[in-house]
């Protein structure tokens, strides 16, 4: 058996033609019958290290009987000269977080994948305190369970207050180890396994992760990185899946 949370998780290559650029972590969202790829907006566009890929891959599992079977799936990123994934920003500046609709009918007919939903996200009301555990459920240097073709997880922790926007940007702190390739991971909680509208995937989502936050003062010869990392607040996914 499979841990649902495992199938919301995929492995991003990107590639500029056929050349092989990098490896990511993405993860499936659904809404209003839509399909949505979710991914950090660098994973797919970053002029600062002249990353442009024109299409990036997936990996499917494509047999419910047998898990190592799976799948190739390559989607573009541009048509007609236009980009076709949408990407955050908002008051404070670009949010690193870009979706892209995948289309339904192009999928192999016995895929298999799990996908987050608007009740996953954390409501208003619902407070998460400092502290709290969480998993970053994705494929850290491109490394994962490869006869099986599943991510791994990492634990980390909320490391500043969630809710606040830190230093007034979109994102939220989470100490844990994190490596290139984890960017776009989703970042989720456990909840209790009796909340009806989240069935069997019994996880809230409240983040996207980025990237590593380190400081720029910092002896690189005396002192340790930070192990601080930069999460997206998941409620811009409502915002980039809308009309």
């Amino acid at each position: 058996m499979i841990e649902p949370v495992l199938l919301t998780a995929t492995r991003i290559l990107t590639f500029d033609g056929q050349r092989a650029l990098t490896n990511a972590s993405g993860f499936f969202f659904e809404r209003d019958q839509r399909l949505f790829l979710v991914t950090s907006r660098h994973v797919l566009i970053d002029k600062a290290s002249r990353h442009f890929p024109d299409r990036i891959e997936i990996e499917l599992h494509i047999d419910r009987a047998n898990v190592a079977a799976a799948s190739g799936f390559s989607i573009p990123l541009y048509r007609d000269g236009g980009s076709l994934w949408r990407q955050g920003h908002d008051a404070a500046g670009d949010v690193d977080v870009a979706v892209i609709e995948v289309e339904r009918a192009a999928l192999p007919l016995a895929t298999v994948y799990r996908a987050f939903t608007p009740a996953h996200l954390l409501a208003p009301q619902h407070q998460v305190e400092v502290g709290a555990s969480l998993l970053v459920v994705g494929f850290p240097l491109g490394f994962h369970d490869t006869l099986h073709h599943m991510p791994v997880v990492r634990h980390a922790v909320i490391a500043s207050s969630f809710g606040l926007r830190f230093q007034g940007l979109g994102y939220f702190l989470t100490d844990a180890r994190t490596h290139r390739g984890t960017s776009g991971a989703p970042v989720v909680m456990r909840v209790a396994q009796d909340e009806a509208a989240l069935g069997d995937l019994p996880w809230m989502l409240l983040g996207v992760h980025s990237a590593r936050l380190d400081v720029n003062s910092r002896d690189q010869q005396v002192d340790e990185a930070l192990g601080l990392n930069c999460a997206w607040y998941a409620d811009i996914l409502l915002a980039l899946t809308g009309p």
